[in-house]
C-alpha cells in the first residue's frame, strides 16, 4: 500500500464543524497528527459558506439542549476567536417582531428560554422601540437581541484551516472518500483522487452526506439526511434603506426554521430569506437541480414520506415561496409592509442538512453516533456554525474519552 499516508486522527468533512473539531483537537493532542479530509477544492464549501452569517445568540433554543448550551458558548467563544484573527464581523443586534397578537405566547417562551439559556442584551420592547430600531418594521411587540451579529462563516473556515497547518496538521483538499476498510487495526479511507489514507481514529462530520459516510463506513444510522433549500432575495438599491440590520418573525414553533428574515451581511447589502424547501438534490444550488439517486434515496426512506403526510401544507407554502416573487414579498410585508415589488431582487439559495427519523420527525438536536475508533456526527443543525467552537470542542472531548486517548 504505497499510496497509503498515516495520521493519527482523520476527520471527514471539511465544513466548519469539521475544521472546529480538528482545531480542537490539536490544542487537546498536540503531539497528535490529525488530518481532514475534504472532497470539495476549498474548505466550507457547502453549507458553512451558504448559510445567511447570522451569529445566533442562543436565545430560541430548549433549555438544557445541546444547542442552547452549545450556541451560546460558541457565540462567545466565536466573538473572541474573530477578534483575534481579525475576521471582520459586527455585533449589531436584531429585532425578533410578533405581528399579530396570537404570536405573542410563543414570542414570551422564546425569551423565556433566552433568559433560561444564559443570553445577555435581551429585552421585551414596543411599537415605539421597534420603529427607533428599524423605522420601516411595523410590529405589536418584539425582543431585540443585542448580542446577535454577522460574520461570514467561510472566513472563519479558512482561518481554523490555517491554524490547523500551522499546528502540524494536513487538510486534503479535492479528495472525496469513497470507501473505508480495516487493516491491522487502522482504519483505511479510500478517496476518489487514488489515495488511501491509514487513520488510527476516525471522525466523520459530513453534513449533507453524513449519514451515507457512515453507512459506508459500516454504521448506517436510523436517520436519513434530508435537503432543505434556502433561496434569498436581496434588497435593491431602491429597498436597502429600510432594513439596518437584522429583522425576524417570531418563529414557527412546530419547525426549526426561523421563517423569512431580514439580514445585513458583512460583505455588504442586504438579505431576504430563507424559505424551507425539499430539495431532490442534496448539493444542487438551483431550483431545478435535480439528483436521480437523492429522490431514489429519500423517497425510499419511510420517514420521508410520514414527514410529508405530516406538514404537506406547511411544505406547498414554502414552494409557493420558491416560485412566485409575489408570494414571497407578500411574506416579507409581514414585517416590513411599505416593500414594493422593485425592492427586491432573486439572489442566491443554501441548502441544509436536516436529520429525520423513520417516523418523520425532524431532528433537533445535534447527534452523535459511534463505537470503538470511530465517532460519526450525524446531525448539525443550525446553529451549528455560531457553535462550531464549543461543538467541535464537545465532539473533540467525546471522542478523545471514547478513544482512550
Amino acid at each position: 500500500m504505497d499510496n497509503t499516508q498515516h495520521t493519527d486522527i482523520a476527520v471527514v468533512g471539511g465544513g466548519i464543524v469539521g475544521l472546529a473539531t480538528a482545531y480542537k483537537l490539536s490544542l487537546m493532542l498536540p503531539d497528535k497528527k490529525i488530518t481532514v479530509i475534504e472532497k470539495e477544492k476549498a474548505v466550507g464549501h457547502h453549507q458553512t459558506s451558504r448559510n445567511s452569517g447570522v451569529i445566533h445568540s442562543g436565545i430560541y433554543y430548549k433549555p438544557g439542549s445541546y444547542k442552547a448550551r452549545n450556541c451560546v458558548a460558541g457565540r462567545r467563544e466565536l466573538v473572541a476567536f474573530a477578534k483575534e484573527h481579525h475576521i471582520p464581523h459586527d455585533i449589531c443586534g436584531k429585532l425578533i417582531v410578533a405581528t399579530d397578537p396570537s404570536e405573542l405566547p410563543h414570542l414570551e417562551r422564546v425569551f423565556n428560554n433566552g433568559v433560561a439559556n444564559g443570553v445577555e442584551n435581551i429585552e421585551m420592547v414596543g411599537p415605539d422601540r421597534i420603529k427607533e430600531i428599524e423605522p420601516y418594521c411595523v410590529g405589536i411587540k418584539a425582543i431585540h437581541v443585542g448580542c446577535t451579529g454577522i460574520i461570514f462563516f467561510g472566513d472563519v473556515a479558512e482561518k481554523l484551516a490555517e491554524i490547523i497547518k500551522g499546528r502540524g496538521g494536513e487538510i486534503l483538499l479535492n479528495s472525496e472518500v469513497i470507501g473505508f476498510s480495516k487493516d491491522a487495526g487502522k482504519h483505511i479511507i479510500r478517496t476518489k483522487n487514488n489515495k488511501n489514507i491509514s487513520a488510527d481514529y476516525l471522525i466523520t462530520t459530513a453534513g449533507l452526506q453524513a449519514d451515507r459516510i457512515a453507512k459506508k463506513e459500516g454504521h448506517p444510522s436510523e436517520a436519513a439526511i434530508v435537503g432543505f433549500r434556502g433561496d434569498y432575495y436581496d434588497l435593491t438599491e431602491k429597498g436597502i434603506h429600510k432594513v439596518r440590520n437584522l429583522i425576524y418573525p417570531v418563529p414557527n414553533p412546530k419547525f426549526p426554521f426561523l421563517g423569512v428574515h431580514f439580514t445585513r451581511m458583512i460583505k455588504g447589502g442586504v438579505e431576504c430569506g430563507p424559505n424551507a424547501v425539499f430539495v431532490f438534490n442534496r448539493e444542487g444550488y438551483s431550483k431545478t437541480s435535480f439528483s436521480l439517486r437523492d429522490t431514489a434515496e429519500a423517497f425510499s426512506f419511510g420517514g420521508t414520506w410520514k414527514f410529508f403526510y405530516k406538514h404537506w401544507r406547511f411544505g406547498l407554502d414554502e414552494y409557493r415561496g420558491a416560485f412566485s416573487k409575489a408570494y414571497f414579498l407578500k411574506r416579507l410585508r409581514k414585517l416590513i409592509p411599505s416593500l414594493e415589488m422593485d425592492d427586491i431582487v432573486a439572489s442566491r439559495c443554501g441548502i441544509r442538512a436536516m436529520a429525520l427519523s423513520p417516523d418523520g420527525e425532524m431532528l433537533d438536536d445535534f447527534k452523535m453516533e459511534g463505537e470503538g475508533n470511530v465517532l460519526h456526527v450525524i446531525n448539525s443543525p443550525s446553529p451549528a456554525a455560531t457553535a462550531c467552537l464549543a461543538y467541535g470542542g464537545e465532539i473533540a472531548s467525546m471522542a478523545k474519552k471514547q478513544f482512550g486517548l
